[in-house]
């Protein structure tokens, strides 16, 4: 399975990587804030993170990053 790469419309591209992955899980599962997760990927603050989750497959932030790499082989 290739890299998903969403593209925000500041023209920025975000890869999700097992890292990128990970931040997102924790988002769904926790109390993180769109400003926290803006922080952990790198973006520039959390309207960008807000459009990257609206973007985002919700079966990609809801499957734990273990399976998720068994997916990607």
């Amino acid at each position: 399975m290739d890299q998903i790469k969403i593209k925000l419309s500041s023209g920025r591209e975000v890869i999700l990587d097992d890292e990128a992955i990970r931040a997102l899980n924790e988002y769904v599962r926790t109390q993180l804030t769109l400003e926290q997760l803006a922080k952990r990927l790198g973006l520039s603050g959390w309207e960008e993170a807000y459009e990257l989750v609206k973007q985002v497959p919700a079966w990609v932030m809801w499957t734990p990053l273990p399976i998720y790499k068994k997916l990607k082989v």
